[in-house]
């Protein structure tokens, strides 16, 4: 399938400044993507501001200095420093300068400097049905999968590209069809108090993104909406053992309203019926700390604590 890019598509990519620049880089995508063009997008999520190396830095100041700005409104995942309390952190130098020269140049580019990989918490809450290009993996599934707006996971250069250009590649999650699910997720052994309890759904999600891999499922056996926090957990922990983009949950997840309608044909392609003994060993797995031992350090942060 060949890219149809339209006209102004076209003059964007032709010209030598930094939108130029950002327009090939989304349109070469689309084409090794095989997508047919390209589709507008309401925002963007960045999670391309972490300093990784120096190419990721001189890849922003190239676009600053190209007069490059994002089109769409932009907000930025986690960087590596705290701006609040940059001393205590450990990295040194040339690293530290470069660091501070990353986060610099995303804030020239017009991205807002929410420093979070849960936007979603910090007021950026697309519409349901609108088209958007978001990076950091628990921000898309819950973009996709909570808020019901379409995003396929924006890696580090083609995130902030799409922010400039506005565009993205019409393919994977921006595409009804390809939303549907193919497989249930039945919850209906477990208990209500268990499923009411806070460590229910990391541990759901962490045994969801094992069994289902990549592939789009509904959740059913749920009785009322659990809250956010509770999808927020099952989703980033489905994400993280997985490649889990995109959940549904049967009458609570707004694509979802019931199974037969969210189905991509009449029977699922296969049914994983969750047992009691299925949730313990995915809980066991969690932790690789032996109970008589001294734990010494534990992490907590993003997104567990926004």
């Amino acid at each position: 399938m060949s890219l149809a890019l339209s006209p102004e598509e076209q003059a964007i990519a032709a010209s030598h400044d930094g939108a130029g620049m950002a327009m090939r880089i989304v349109a070469e995508s689309a084409r090794l993507l095989g997508a047919p063009g390209l589709i507008p997008i309401a925002s963007a999520h960045i999670d391309g501001a972490l300093y990784h190396g120096d190419s990721g830095t001189l890849f922003a100041e190239r676009l600053v200095e190209g007069g490059a700005k994002v089109a769409v409104r932009s907000t930025l995942n986690v960087g590596a420093l705290d701006l609040m309390g940059c001393s205590r952190i450990r990295l040194k130098e040339p690293q530290r300068g470069m660091a501070r020269r990353m986060m610099e140049a995303y804030r020239k580019l017009g991205c807002e400097q929410s420093w979070t990989c849960a936007p979603y918490q910090a007021g950026h809450r697309p519409a349901q049905g609108s088209d958007v290009a978001w990076g950091e993996s628990n921000a898309v599934v819950f973009c996709n999968s909570v808020l019901g707006a379409r995003t396929n996971r924006y890696g580090d250069f083609l995130d902030i590209a799409c922010a400039i250009t506005g565009r993205a590649p019409d393919y994977g999650l921006h595409r009804p069809e390809n939303r549907r699910a193919r497989l249930v997720f039945d919850v209906s052994g477990l208990s209500p108090s268990f499923l009411a309890s806070e460590i229910a759904w990391p541990v759901l999600g962490s045994l969801y993104g094992r069994e289902v891999g990549n592939a789009i499922g509904v959740v059913t056996g749920v009785a009322g909406h659990p809250g956010e926090d509770a999808l927020k957990a099952f989703g980033a922990a489905a994400a993280s053992s997985g490649a889990v983009g995109l959940f549904h949950i049967a009458d609570v997840t707004p694509e979802a309203p019931d199974v037969a309608t969210i189905l991509a044909g009449p029977d699922p392609e296969a049914v994983i019926r969750v047992t009691p003994d299925m949730v313990a060993k995915a809980r066991a797995g969690l932790s690789t700390a032996a109970a008589a031992r001294t734990i010494d350090a534990v992490a907590i942060g993003s997104p567990h604590l926004s």
